[in-house]
């Protein structure tokens, strides 16, 4: 049993690098308001102090990506020894998106503006933090794998070249020993024309080998074996994804249906993939292991009940061997494969009673382990445990001005479809509801669709909750978890996606626990359209509707990106799951709200940047405009900002003030 001391957080000095204001959004406080105050808007949308925190191989450093100045996101390295905390300095408009240890005294992370995509690969020794150096810019670089005997050379996928040839480079390894070059911005409107060329020049020096690109189609991703070894590649065209096997010098094709296998990693050995299996056997897709070569499916690792498997896979830090996997069932589950692992769980689980405890991650020794602890009313806290010396330290928690007791507790139901399936749902209640006093509903349908909602802590959940709305958030077909149960055409049906929705809705206003005739519906993205969706199929249902960069003729947004169809994957992917727009008229009717929108009884808010994709700004714009044809209440809200505009916190902040005054007036 460990024997706590807890330790004071090391962190606290967080708060000097996040004090910020801007306009009306005030990110200097980091306790909780009063109790008999309102909880503001931008506590429950103002970014996380602390994200992804990982511990060195040595269990002698932690890092992690870290919010100051309100968006930006920077890299922190802690000493775990004696407390010191460095903060890695970058450009003043760029964010760390993403970041790993090579070994224990280096860093590698990718720098990006305004959340725009990769603009390169950096590289920082913990002895000279404020000589980061680039390994790799303008490359579209994505981290493909340390190996684990080599680590000083990264494998990295050089997913677009944007400084000259405008295709992908395939994947390559960096010398990250050779710290020449300085980071070039060629994101900004005043660059040197000279930079480009010492940009490219300081890529080529950095490079030691190439591999061959995978042919026939648009890569989507480079896989390496569980030692950090090159061996699978996909690719896309027309729609169809292949798999691809790196033998000697070429790409081989794999005889495995990516319509029927998801890859979730590597295997256990050279050749071999984890997959979640084939659907149509009548039971859960489980996780099992699948030799490439042959197409052939090997032994399950987990072979659940009630789910397919939809989770990732944990590995042994030192080994790289699988030794665990964490899914979602109702709620979040973790399976070890290991003993050793299973007994360290149940010991930091008793540790941490009433709360989900996630392994991060530990160092090579097994002594010290980093772990979150979160709940449905928490969000995560990041702590250590030394199991030799029965410690644990708090590093941080990542949202301290929300107070756990004042957050609301999410429920799991079920439902039934009306073609007599039972999915999940989560339900929300704010303070004081009783069937006596049944409070106005939300419905949230998640983004997606291959994505599903998690019993956990949720901000836009909570927001609406402390507000005074109950929240429903309905798991659809096409959820990730509940696929076996719906043929794969379903997975694509957003006519009976939008039905689920409504389904879960009207049992939750027939059991008395809402008032059925205040409901509203709000999503963001693919969440956004089954918003309005379901307020035009069902209207007399829905009271008001809302859509955050939502799309609403699907016929509209499949041409709009045909123009560049063969560096857009996508594209080639919806005609051919969704159809083509031209021959599937009557379809394309029936799944786009934009041409109904004359069933509409209630009032519509919509929200989009002004710099977010031209294709889907022009969805809101064509709304608007039917809208106004038909005479229908609406609002909308054009966000400022460079780059996806609900990136930035004041636009959070205002896109959620103005729902909470709209959701106000349509509700009340």
């Amino acid at each position: 049993m460990i024997r706590p001391r807890l330790l004071p957080p090391f962190l606290l000095s967080l708060a000097a690098l996040s004090a910020f204001a801007a306009d009306s959004v005030d990110l200097s406080r980091i306790t909780p308001v009063p109790a008999d105050q309102p909880i503001p808007v931008a506590d429950f949308f103002r970014p996380r102090i602390m994200q992804d925190p990982k511990l060195n191989l040595a269990g002698s450093h932690i890092a992690a990506m870290i919010t100051s100045g309100g968006d930006k996101v920077q890299l922190l390295v802690s000493n775990l020894k004696d407390k010191k905390v460095d903060v890695i300095s970058t450009p003043t408009d760029l964010d760390v998106t993403s970041f790993d240890w090579l070994n224990d005294r280096r860093l590698v992370y990718n720098l990006s503006a305004h959340n725009r995509g990769n603009l390169g690969l950096l590289a920082v020794d913990l002895d000279q933090v404020t000589r980061a150096y680039p390994l790799s810019q303008y490359y579209g670089e994505v981290l493909v794998a340390v190996p684990k005997d080599d680590k000083i050379h990264p494998l990295v996928w050089g997913s677009y070249d944007s400084l000259d040839t405008q295709k992908q480079l395939g994947v390559f390894v960096l010398n990250s020993d050779l710290r020449s070059g300085q980071f070039v911005d060629l994101s900004t409107i005043v660059t040197n024309s000279a930079d480009t060329p010492a940009a490219r020049e300081n890529n080529t020096a950095h490079i030691t080998k190439r591999y061959p690109q995978a042919e026939g189609g648009w890569a989507t991703n480079y896989l390496a074996d569980q030692v950090g070894a090159l061996e699978f590649a996909v690719t896309e065209q027309d729609g169809v994804n292949t798999l691809q096997f790196l033998s000697g010098d070429s790409w081989q094709r794999c005889p495995v249906d990516l319509d029927q296998i998801e890859i979730v990693g590597p295997g256990t050995k050279f050749g071999e993939l984890a997959v979640v299996g084939p659907r149509g056997t009548g039971q859960p897709r489980p996780l099992q292991l699948l030799d490439a070569a042959s197409g052939k499916l090997g032994d399950a690792l987990i072979q659940d009940k009630e789910y397919d498997f939809n989770g990732w896979l944990y590995r042994d830090p030192g080994s790289h061997v699988i030794v665990g996997a964490v899914f979602n069932r109702s709620g979040p589950t973790t399976v070890w494969f290991h003993e050793t692992y299973a007994k360290l769980q149940q010991a930091l689980n008793s540790f941490f009673p009433g709360v989900i405890v996630r392994i991060l991650g530990n160092d090579e020794k097994g002594e010290l382990v980093l772990v979150s602890t979160s709940s449905d009313r928490q969000p995560p806290v990041y702590q250590w445990v030394n199991l030799a010396t029965k410690q644990v330290g708090l590093i941080q928690n990542s949202a301290p001005w929300l107070d756990p007791k004042r957050m609301l507790p999410m429920s799991v139901i079920k439902y039934k479809t009306r073609d007599g399936q039972r999915l999940d749902a989560y339900v929300t209640m704010p303070a004081g509801a009783t069937k006596q006093n049944p409070p106005p509903l939300v419905v949230l349908p998640h983004d997606g669709p291959l994505a599903r909602d998690i019993w956990g802590f949720n901000e836009e959940v909570q927001f609406l909750a402390s507000r005074g709305y109950a929240v429903l958030q309905p798991n659809y077909r096409g959820s990730t978890g509940y696929g076996w149960m719906f043929p794969e055409s379903e997975d694509w049906d957003y006519v009976k996606m939008a039905e689920d929705v409504t389904d879960a809705t009207r049992m939750l206003v027939r059991a008395g626990l809402v008032d059925g005739k205040r409901v509203g519906i709000l999503g963001t993205s693919f969440g956004g359209y089954l918003a309005l969706q379901c307020a035009t199929s069902e209207p007399d249902l829905f009271k008001c509707s809302a859509a955050i960069t939502g799309i609403f003729d699907w016929e509209q947004l499949i041409n709009d990106n045909a123009y560049n169809r063969y560096t857009n994957p996508q594209y080639g992917r919806w005609v051919r799951k969704l159809g083509d727009p031209d021959r599937d008229k009557a379809k394309f009717e029936a799944i786009s709200p934009l041409r109904h929108v004359n069933r509409l009884h209630g009032a519509v808010f919509t929200a989009i940047g002004r710099e977010d994709s031209e294709p889907i700004r022009a969805q809101t714009r064509s709304l608007d405009s039917e809208l106004e044809k038909n005479h229908v209440p609406h609002e909308t809200v054009t966000l400022s900002g460079v780059g996806r505009s609900m990136y930035y916190v004041k636009n959070r902040v205002e896109v959620y003030s103005r729902l909470e005054s709209f959701l106000a007036q349509n509700l009340r």
